[in-house]
């Protein structure tokens, strides 16, 4: 078979590559379109001729065109329903709210303009091209003005006509049911995956023709053919079959690379950045991604200006593999030389200088840059952050700034119940920008069936313009706890440092006040009832989650360390410890880009903590009852109600001094955000530090619902208690906040 080439096929990447073409429209009728955007040009061309002396043009952001665009349907819509300017005849297969919603555009420029026999021709002609997209192929609509400007459409809808069977000749490396979804997946797209007869849109079986054309160029068939669709109507015009003849060619891959210019890094090295594309098929896009690869992998090495071209040669293929040849001219290698800021009008520009200051005279490195940009997007400053590399001579890339400030004051309300604290009801106030320097501060008051909470946090996540980060927070409390009530007023100290992106170090200093205001509990257990308690402490993280909200991979260990002793002026001594370990496992094929995750999802949990007390005695009192550990609850052993797992004086627990919680879950999606879940759990609570281990294990078993929100899930459990001891409930229900472990 004879096959024909266009000549060498030319990717190139450099500073200012060009971009895509643009798609291309179809328009099926062209009378009536020339009548709709005749006026317009002519407006436009009236609009330029008096605006010679503007110099700059407002272009509104995609959010708010939208927006606009939104408002402006919604005004349509409700304009189309109400006005008596139209009126339809003969209509069967849709009711007039369906076919006004179709023509709101139309009806609401006859409600304002009037109603001329050109609108009305519009009109008809748009209701006749929603039928032949539903499947009526032989629907007409016939327009008449009647008096007082009303006008009537005439719809003769004729039958529904379905797609019938499709039909593919010539096909042999794809499977008929992969093509078949291409074909249909124009008229598909508009109706439910349940409906199994299609109507007939001619038009959507052509576009489906070729997506399958396509999808043979993406999997290296450069000379694979598709022909328009053969048509075969049912004698009684019920359906149509179609017959799809496919010619698919020789099938293209990768063959030599050869690299020319100065390449600077070996062939293996730059083949290397580029082996899951080399080893698919040979089409265009990928080896238009040759280019963009490479140009990355220069200039993440500080070759700023690199130039790449890849020249693929399908001519010159010899069995299928076709040769390609990448050009390099890397330019010059670049270092970082300076920071300008623009736009800012309440945030001091050294707040951006000084992030990027420290680069200076190093590799230019966009990677740098952009994790950089997203941490400083993060922080909720900024609406609109552009940084821009300039070459200000020799090797020097200066970096330009330039931003647009947010709002920086917020306040919040919020309402919440927690199946053991009750109703909660909480008030914020946060400015990200205090004086100016970026540096936020938050207060905060909650209110809930079990107590009150206030709270004043200043954060400054660049300590005297270092990598460290500081939060100095003051608060006070008082909660309503099972078998006793407290008082608890203090500071919190806390300085930390990121090892590497995912590990962080940190140091802790608190400082309370710690008073018992009531108890039912003998106070034997209770221990020490008014002190003031010091304490110093360590802590380090190894997060590896994808998202810190809704992890759906990966694990997170974290671990605390700290000792409260009377060299730092605390009342008790102890040192304390816990270790947590999450693991996140997805179950099943990674979903595509753009569609949702319908994988399950196993999450395993382990966690401990020990206290114990440095004075030398062990008493069951010598570790105050709000210093212990406590289990049970919506967090850890969900068939125990919050705190209920352990020893108790009566009904009331008393804590203990060390404690073990493992958990497995698995959840499954049901509809949309909405999930279900099953899980067991175990742990323990141990009154003595000095007999630790898995002893008086105690279980749950349990179902569950979760809801997915942005901001982490609400969660709806049982826990059943399988092994239940006298006088203990068979099993607690939890709603909670966010995830359990």
């Amino acid at each position: 078979m004879s096959r024909t080439f266009p000549t060498k096929t030319r990717w190139s990447r450099g500073p200012a590559a060009a971009g895509s073409p643009r798609p291309r429209l179809r328009v099926d009728r062209v009378t009536r379109p020339q009548r709709l955007w005749l006026p317009w040009v002519l407006a436009l061309l009236f609009a330029a001729s008096n605006s010679r002396a503007q110099t700059a043009v407002q272009v509104p952001r995609p959010e708010e065109k939208d927006r606009a665009e939104r408002a402006v349907a919604k005004q349509q819509e409700k304009k189309a329903q109400r006005t008596s300017v139209i009126e339809f005849h003969g209509q069967t297969a849709f009711d007039e709210k369906t076919l006004r919603s179709q023509l709101k555009e139309p009806i609401t420029t006859i409600d304002e303009f009037g109603l001329t026999p050109a609108r009305g021709d519009d009109a008809a002609f748009f209701l006749e091209l929603f039928y032949r997209k539903h499947g009526y192929a032989k629907a007409s609509v016939r327009y008449t003005v009647e008096s007082g400007d009303r006008l009537r459409l005439e719809i003769t809808e004729g039958p529904l006509v379905t797609l019938g069977l499709v039909n593919f000749v010539g096909n042999q490396s794809q499977p008929t049911n992969v093509i078949f979804d291409y074909a249909v997946g124009p008229t598909r797209e508009r109706y439910s995956k349940l409906q199994k007869n299609l109507p007939f849109v001619s038009s959507d079986v052509e576009e489906g023709a070729e997506l399958v054309h396509r999808l043979y160029i993406s999997q290296g068939f450069l000379d694979a053919k598709v022909d328009p669709p053969i048509y075969h109507y049912a004698e009684d015009g019920s359906h149509v079959d179609v017959t799809i003849p496919i010619t698919e060619g020789r099938q293209y891959f990768f063959g030599q690379l050869s690299f020319g210019g100065q390449s600077i890094y070996g062939p293996e090295a730059l083949r290397g950045q580029m082996l899951d594309l080399i080893e698919q098929p040979y089409t265009d896009s990928r080896l238009a991604d040759i280019p963009r690869r490479l140009q990355g992998f220069y200039r993440a090495r500080g070759y700023y200006e690199v130039k790449v071209d890849a020249i693929g040669d399908p001519p010159a293929a010899h069995d299928g593999k076709v040769p390609v040849q990448v050009t390099i001219t890397p330019g010059r290698l670049y270092h970082f030389d300076g920071v300008t800021v623009k736009g800012l009008e309440k945030l001091r520009p050294t707040y951006l200088s000084r992030r990027f200051s420290k680069f200076s005279g190093q590799t230019y490195s966009p990677e740098l840059v952009d994790e950089k940009f997203r941490e400083l997007m993060r922080s909720g400053l900024f609406n609109v952050l552009q940084i821009k590399p300039t070459p200000v001579g020799g090797d020097a890339l200066r970096l330009d700034i330039t931003a647009e400030e947010a709002k920086s004051k917020e306040f919040g309300l919020s309402l919440g119940y927690g199946s053991y604290q009750g109703a909660i009801v909480g008030a914020s106030f946060r400015d990200r920008n205090l004086f100016g320097y970026g540096r936020p501060i938050t207060t905060s008051a909650e209110w809930s069936q079990r107590g009150y909470k206030g709270e004043i946090l200043w954060e400054d996540p660049y300590f005297f313009d270092t990598e460290f980060g500081f939060k100095a927070k003051l608060a006070a409390l008082t909660f309503d706890y099972d078998g006793y009530s407290k008082f608890e007023a203090g500071t919190r100290f806390d300085l930390t440092r990121k090892i590497s992106k995912k590990y962080e170090l940190g140091l802790v200093l608190t400082e309370r006040h710690v008073e018992v205001t009531s108890a039912d509990i003998n106070p034997i257990f209770l221990g020490r009832t008014s002190y003031f308690v010091s304490s110093i402490g360590l802590t380090q993280s190894l997060d590896l989650r994808d998202s810190k909200v809704n992890p759906s991979r990966g694990l997170i260990f974290d671990n605390t360390l700290d000792f409260a002793a009377s060299a730092i002026g605390s009342q008790i001594d102890f040192f304390r410890s816990t270790a947590r370990l999450t693991y996140f496992q997805p179950i099943g094929p990674a979903p595509k880009p753009g569609q949702p995750d319908h994988r399950t999802l196993l999450a395993l949990g382990a966690r401990a903590g020990v206290i114990t007390s440095l004075s030398g005695s062990h008493a069951i009192g010598e570790i105050p009852i709000d210093e212990r550990f406590f289990n049970g609850g919506n967090n850890t052993v969900r068939s125990f109600t919050e705190r209920d797992l352990g020893p108790h004086d009566g009904d009331d627990p008393i804590g203990g001094e060390f404690f073990t919680v493992f958990n497995v879950e698995y959840t499954f999606p049901i509809y949309g955000e909405l999930q279900g879940a099953a899980f067991v759990d175990a742990g323990n609570l141990l009154p003595s530090s000095q007999d630790v281990g898995l002893d008086d294990m105690r279980y749950a078993i349990g179902l569950g619902l979760r809801y997915k929100l942005p901001i982490g899930p609400i969660r709806l459990d049982y826990g059943y208690n399988p092994d239940r001891h006298a006088g203990e409930d068979s099993g607690a229900f939890h709603f909670s906040f966010g995830f359990a472990f």
